[in-house]
């Protein structure tokens, strides 16, 4: 049971210092462009916090999912674009 940060992600690093377990890590290029969280550490935040705390703060949409592959931060949760109008402009994509 750990979350997942997608290549969405653009290193702002805003959800490294919130996460309770330092599940998040910076990896080597060659792994990834992008954060990564360390399946061995995440908790998905139970037990600390209501929701995860990384997709709380994360300002991005479709860079955290969970492990079903459904997005935390949808499209259109942040911005307040309607699902019709992303899909118009090709920004609409589905979850892993």
């Amino acid at each position: 049971m750990a979350l997942q940060i997608t290549e969405s992600c653009v290193n702002c690093w805003a959800c490294v210092d919130v996460c309770p377990n330092d599940a998040i890590y910076q990896p080597e290029r060659d792994e990834a462009p992008h954060f990564l969280i360390s399946a061995d550490k995440c908790t998905e935040c139970l037990g600390d916090h209501a929701d995860p705390q990384c997709a709380a703060i994360c300002p991005i949409e479709m860079a955290i999912v969970n492990e079903l592959g459904e997005f935390l931060n949808p499209p259109g949760s942040l911005t307040g674009i309607p699902i019709e109008k992303l899909k118009e402009f090709g920004l609409w994509r589905e979850a892993a």
